[in-house]
């Protein structure tokens, strides 16, 4: 927002929709914004820009910049708390920035509606949702509080890099910027856990144990099977607990040589890089870290790898269906600050993510268990069951091996592109897999040319 107007319209157009940013036309209606209004205070607040539509300025009139100001007091309840920000482009076109804020209070439109910000989409809520939701807000906001410590005590050269990458005029505009700092100027806990050299010294339970062993039991005493020089902490800020995790994983998970898909012998690790480091992620990231005496613990073992975290899902969450789980981000400011350095992507995907990468390999899907005090994701190596497995053959190995790396829905010829097979064996591949409720079809009539597959 202190950019020069003209470049502040080109960030504003270039800039993704994604978890933090959303655009409206500047002919919407202001009841019309009550909509992501509502979905983005849900969430972890964000950005709502008015005035930029298929990627040119189509402006806010004079007479209806009032009622897009005014929109959240109109057509929300509670009412959605903002700041307005008016952007003049060099062509006399207004442009107005929404800066929503997330607060503890669950917010609907005036229908009663309520929204939550997911990637980039604003998803409806059911009613039970919306339950989950409030109670799972107050569990959310553990991140904001103060800690015992001043900007002096933080990794400098760390927030320097920080402010660099968001192009802040300082170092404490930038965690202003993503409300790592207290309205009064103290650190809070989402900044210690980032920029803290060890965050240990307020928080001892925040880092993260990587053990491996030579069974596929722990055993216990003189029979434990810990290996040697097998048993590594790291305590340094979350984005660098999470690199040195993913490096040390990488070397220790088990590989074995297997024919690929080229029909040359390669080693390969038991369970999907991609899966794994998912479930690490998730781990670290999304952890109660109010709650001591326990810390994020990655087991690999000859068969699996195992990865638990302190914290349990949010509210009502069903086990059996992992992936309609809610997304939930217990530490907000967490994870959005990790999104800015690339850490991680946008939030609510990371569980789906996993199965596919699974799935891709023909291996057994993710297993969640849920203890009182947190959750423990199991990764196999084993096949799929019999009754999914059976049948897949090569074309269709590479039909939903393509789906999986590009992560997004895709039509039958692109399908048939990235897999390398014709559009007639695509087809038959897909619809063989629809079958076995491995992908979806979306689409409006059954010769949709628009028609998508995705991973189910």
């Amino acid at each position: 927002m202190a950019l020069p107007a003209g470049e502040a319209i080109r960030v504003l157009i270039a800039a993704p929709e994604d978890q933090w940013h959303d655009r409206k036309s500047g002919r919407a209606q202001a009841r019309d914004l009550a909509v992501p209004l509502v979905a983005l205070a849900n969430a972890e607040g964000g950005y709502l820009t008015v005035g930029v539509h298929n990627g040119r300025v189509d402006g806010v009139s004079a007479e209806r910049a009032n009622e897009v100001r005014q929109a959240a007091l109109d057509f929300t309840e509670p009412p959605v708390r903002m700041r307005v920000t008016e952007i003049v482009a060099p062509d006399g076109q207004m442009v107005l920035v929404l800066r929503v804020e997330s607060d503890d209070n669950v917010h609907v439109t005036g229908k009663g509606e309520c929204y939550l910000r997911v990637g980039d989409e604003s998803r409806r809520l059911t009613f039970a949702q919306q339950k989950e939701l409030e109670y799972d807000l107050g569990a959310s906001s553990f991140d904001t509080h103060p800690v015992a410590a001043g900007l002096a005590d933080l990794d400098q050269a760390a927030c320097a890099g920080y402010q660099e990458l968001l192009g802040a005029l300082s170092v404490e505009s930038a965690l202003r910027a993503r409300d790592l700092l207290t309205k009064d100027g103290r650190v809070t806990v989402a900044a210690w856990l980032l920029f803290a050299p060890r965050p240990g010294m307020l928080f001892p339970s925040a880092h993260v144990r990587v053990l491996k062993y030579a069974d596929r039991e722990r055993g216990t005493g003189s029979r434990m099977t810990l290996l040697a020089d097998h048993d590594t902490r790291f305590d340094g800020p979350l984005g660098r607990q999470i690199a040195q995790t993913i490096d040390l994983v990488a070397d220790w998970v088990p590989k074995l040589r297997r024919l690929s898909e080229d029909s040359v012998f390669r080693d390969a690790p038991i369970i999907p890089r991609k899966a794994w480091e998912e479930g690490v992620i998730n781990a670290i990231v999304h952890r109660s870290y109010s709650m001591q005496g326990d810390h994020v613990r990655v087991e690999i073992f000859p068969n699996r790898i195992e990865i638990s975290n302190p914290g349990r899902f949010p509210g009502l969450a069903d086990l059996r269906a992992p992936m309609a789980i809610p997304r939930f981000a217990r530490n907000p400011r967490v994870a959005r600050v990790l999104a800015d350095m690339g850490v991680t992507r946008e939030l609510g995907e990371g569980i789906r993510r996993m199965f596919e990468h699974m799935r891709a390999v023909g291996l057994a899907d993710p297993i969640y268990q849920q203890s009182s005090m947190g959750v423990t994701l199991t990764l196999l190596d084993e096949p799929m069951p019999a009754g999914v497995r059976e049948g897949l053959s090569t074309n269709a190995r590479s039909v939903l091996r393509a789906l999986q790396e590009v992560g997004r829905p895709l039509g039958t010829a692109q399908v048939a592109e990235l897999a390398k097979v014709s559009r007639p064996t695509a087809a038959r591949m897909l619809k063989s897999l629809r079958e076995r409720r491995l992908v979806v079809w979306t689409g409006s009539a059954p010769n949709d040319p628009g028609a998508t597959w995705s991973l189910r």
